[in-house]
């Protein structure tokens, strides 16, 4: 197993690399070093050893996590939840309230995983072990936790990705962990501010997606805790630029669904719309970043085709 020390961000903040689909600074934990000892996310299954042996290396013990909050039920941010519960018999899972059932009765979260990643589901995510009913704790909007004596994290509401998606703000690094709302950040490129919106399926909403970026700009914000990948010190530019690209998924998407050239005819222009971008800061195609966004375009087209197949009834 590659091995990666947590990140210090600073702030009693450290993020460990969980290493999703055997790829580094991919999908990680983020550690909050409070009196109530709380990870924000926790990746799939074969992240929750990387999980372990990071809180090993900052010292602490595994048995003082007191909360695991999941800002979506995605399988790449919460599918280590119920094994890595298991460790943590302090812990308390936070969710979304749409969230709860699926982390008791992850079933249809499998089935919809499947059918996305087909045979390579079990090699990615298994297992995908159920939470006790009783150890879920749910966090509506406007929700709040307190994990110290100087720090109530705030909880927000923030569709667009998923319906079942919360962001948590923390006021004491005035940053706010977005999961996935807000889009990826790649951190691939040195010297160059890129992110892109994530539409994966079957909830994308774009209009939904904008208006809880809007919402997440209103905070007192000097930071953005990304679900891919790591910390943000320019919040404004890392949201405006997310906002810029969604019209161009779109138009990629319906460009391709007139002509009847399905998801890989979608894949195909949002590869040539960035590729084309990023060329103007002579990023070549022969940067490791592009092997990143090609994961990530793979399902972004299947969330904007299922998108516009929804709104055409």
């Amino acid at each position: 197993m590659e091995k990666r020390a947590p990140i210090d961000l600073g702030k009693r903040i450290h993020l460990i690399d969980g290493f999703d689909l055997g790829v580094p600074g991919r999908t990680g934990t983020y550690v909050i070093e409070e009196e109530q000892l709380t990870l924000v996310e926790t990746g799939p299954s074969m992240s929750v050893p990387r999980i372990l042996e990071g809180l090993k290396d900052l010292s602490l013990d595994v048995k003082d996590v007191r909360y695991i909050i999941l800002t979506h039920i995605h399988l790449d941010h919460a599918g280590g939840a119920g094994l890595l519960l298991k460790e943590c018999p302090q812990a308390e899972v936070i969710v979304h309230p749409r969230g709860r059932r699926h982390m008791a009765d992850p079933s249809r979260l499998i089935e919809g995983a499947r059918a996305v990643y087909g045979d390579d589901f079990d090699r990615l995510f298994d297992p995908i072990v159920p939470i006790p009913d009783e150890k879920l704790i749910i966090k509506e909007d406007d929700g709040a936790l307190e994990i110290g004596p100087d720090c109530t994290l705030s909880f927000l509401d923030t569709p667009g990705h998923a319906k079942h998606h919360i962001g948590i703000y923390d006021p004491v690094s005035k940053g706010v962990f977005t999961g996935d709302t807000a889009g990826i950040r790649y951190h691939q490129i040195e010297g160059v501010t890129f992110y892109l919106p994530s539409t994966s399926p079957n909830q994308f909403d774009p209009e939904a997606m904008k208006q809880s970026i809007e919402r997440m700009k209103q905070l007192e914000l000097e930071r953005v805790y990304f679900g891919h990948f790591g910390m943000s010190e320019e919040p404004e530019a890392a949201f405006d630029q997310v906002v810029s690209w969604i019209p161009d998924f779109l138009s990629a998407a319906e460009e391709a669904i007139e002509r009847e050239e399905g998801v890989k005819g979608i894949k195909e222009r949002l590869q040539h719309k960035i590729y084309t971008y990023l060329k103007g800061y002579s990023i070549e195609d022969d940067h490791p970043v592009y092997e990143v966004i090609n994961l990530d375009i793979e399902v972004c087209a299947m969330g904007l085709a299922d998108y516009f197949h929804k709104q055409r009834g």
